[in-house]
């Protein structure tokens, strides 16, 4: 391994490497067939009571979404082309479908380029990452909130 995370020619890249690669192409996969399968529910959320979870209990009890609530949905019609609807269901279901391709491509090309990806994950800036992943999810929570109150219109 060279010190800009590359592997020397002959070199085995370490099994967390692999781990990455496999977890960064199964995702886009995995919510891609989920997409297929699922059918969105016109509500906007509890489309992974299909999946037979349960449905959310914050809805239930109080009619407030959870975090995560819209987010299969929102993934559902996004993978069959509603991208608009997607993003009106619940953003970060968006996000998260996005996310999932973007750290698929990155991994492919850091993996075609002969780097560790594990060396390479762990040189990210770990405050940043969780950043660019709560913000969002907490501005999408708010909407989603907001939505399902009805104090969108």
């Amino acid at each position: 391994m060279t010190l800009d995370g590359t592997a020397r020619a002959g070199s085995v890249r370490s099994r967390e490497h692999w781990t990455v690669l496999t977890l960064a192409l199964l995702a886009p996969l995995g919510l891609a067939l989920i997409g297929a399968v699922l059918k969105p529910d016109p509500r906007g959320y509890g489309t992974h009571e299909q999946l037979g979870f349960q449905p959310c209990l914050p809805m239930r009890l109080w009619n407030i979404p959870c975090p995560g609530c819209g987010v299969t949905t929102a993934v559902t019609l996004a993978v069959r082309g509603h991208l608009l609807a997607s993003l009106r269901t619940q953003p970060f279901g968006l996000v998260t479908l996005l996310g999932c391709l973007a750290f698929a491509a990155w991994a492919l090309a850091g993996h075609f380029r002969r780097r560790d990806l594990w060396r390479e994950l762990q040189r990210w800036n770990g405050r940043l990452v969780w950043t660019a992943l709560l913000v969002p999810a907490s501005l999408a929570w708010a909407y989603k909130i907001a939505l399902v109150r009805g104090w969108l219109g």
